[in-house]
């Protein structure tokens, strides 16, 4: 009895170590595993830290694929958009001409005729001539010699010196002067050289668009009624072509050139009215970042940099602006009044202020501004 009552406590004394070695055990791996887990988190934020990494840091680097593929189907597709640009046009002109032009002449006054030519063939030579420079005019390209530039930065994606103002272009592959933006329709960066080129072609396919809207909003509704009244007859002819009987005949149908006549009139106002709102909308942008002397990717520069100067308490300042009248001067090139109609209203391809390298007070600033914080 003594014998299996030893046996019995030496078993049980055997399992209990045997759950202490396996808890020991057990808690050692996890503590292994633990020690694993932050060893690996600790490598892994020494090696992705940065201080300047934010919330648009982060989503910009998830969005940079969506980057990676707009650049290169902008690539591609810029010949295609100004090929769209140059038949949209066009087609609006030879509807004027063939169409509008003719009922012009017999219906208005010769003040109404003397005023719709004039205007109107202004306007248009307005937007083909700043297309046209705007497509063919380089922005701006700082040159590769370190030598030339002094006190610039590097583009880490060119190698080369980078002044002021100057950004790097993913889709051109080039560090662009007084970079604006890329623009598809242009097939062309938005830089230094054609900025105003490109501000004056939609400004003025604008007030073209708003021009064609007014001017034919009457012709568009008589169009759009007669194209109904199209439908319904079409409609009854078909109805009496089903039940025909010696007494009926169809109704009379339209010609074909006044169904043309009338699509074209209707297809005419609606493209001029969305351009109008779509490209007024950028227009009036743009107009704003003019003004305060910023171009789109210095906006975003400039944004970032009033909040961090904000958080110390003090107040940012665009070293580039020389206020709201002034910075108009400066972007047209207006430097004595009668500018304002050879450079302004009448096609004109001189050159802007300055290089781009060097951003020195232009001559037709005449006040100098105080000291600015830097970009």
């Amino acid at each position: 009895m003594r014998s299996r009552q030893r046996m019995f406590a030496a078993v049980m004394r055997l399992l209990l170590k045997c759950l202490r070695l396996g808890r020991r055990r057990r808690f050692k791996l996890v503590r292994q595993v633990e020690q694993l887990w932050h060893y690996g988190h600790l490598c892994l934020r020494s090696l992705l830290y940065n201080s300047f990494t934010n919330g648009d840091v982060v989503l910009d680097s998830l969005f940079e694929p969506v980057y990676w593929l707009v650049d290169h189907v902008t690539r591609w597709f810029g010949v295609v958009f100004v090929a769209l640009v140059i038949g949209l046009t066009s087609s609006v002109v030879a509807i004027v001409y063939i169409c509008l032009l003719p009922l012009i002449l017999q219906t208005y006054t010769p003040a109404w005729i003397c005023w719709h030519l004039a205007y109107g063939h202004w306007n248009l030579i307005m937007i083909v001539f700043h297309y046209y420079m705007a497509i063919t005019t380089s922005p701006g390209h700082p040159p590769q010699a370190k030598n030339d530039l002094t006190g610039v930065s590097i583009c880490r994606k060119c190698i080369a010196p980078k002044p002021a103002r100057t950004h790097h272009c993913s889709i051109c592959n080039r560090c662009v002067l007084k970079m604006d933006h890329h623009c598809p329709w242009l097939n062309n960066c938005v830089g230094h050289y054609n900025h105003r080129y490109f501000f004056s072609f939609c400004l003025f396919m604008t007030m073209g668009c708003i021009y064609c809207s007014i001017s034919g909003w009457d012709m568009f509704r008589d169009a759009y009624a007669a194209i109904e009244r199209m439908k319904l007859l079409e409609k009854e002819r078909l109805q009496v072509a089903a039940n025909q009987t010696y007494y009926q005949t169809p109704p009379p149908t339209f010609s074909f050139r006044q169904r043309a006549f009338h699509k074209s009139v209707v297809y005419l106002w609606v493209l001029c009215s969305s351009v109008a709102l779509a490209l007024g909308a950028l227009t009036l942008w743009h107009a704003a970042l003019i003004t305060r002397g910023e171009t789109s990717i210095e906006r975003h520069i400039n944004r970032k940099e009033r909040q961090r100067l904000q958080k110390k308490g003090k107040v940012f300042r665009n070293p580039y602006s020389y206020g709201s009248w002034d910075n108009w001067k400066v972007f047209l090139g207006v430097d004595v009044p009668r500018h304002w109609l050879t450079r302004v209203l009448l096609p004109s391809p001189h050159l802007p202020h300055g290089t781009g390298l060097s951003w020195d007070l232009p001559p037709c600033v005449m006040e100098q501004r105080a000291p600015l914080l830097a970009i």
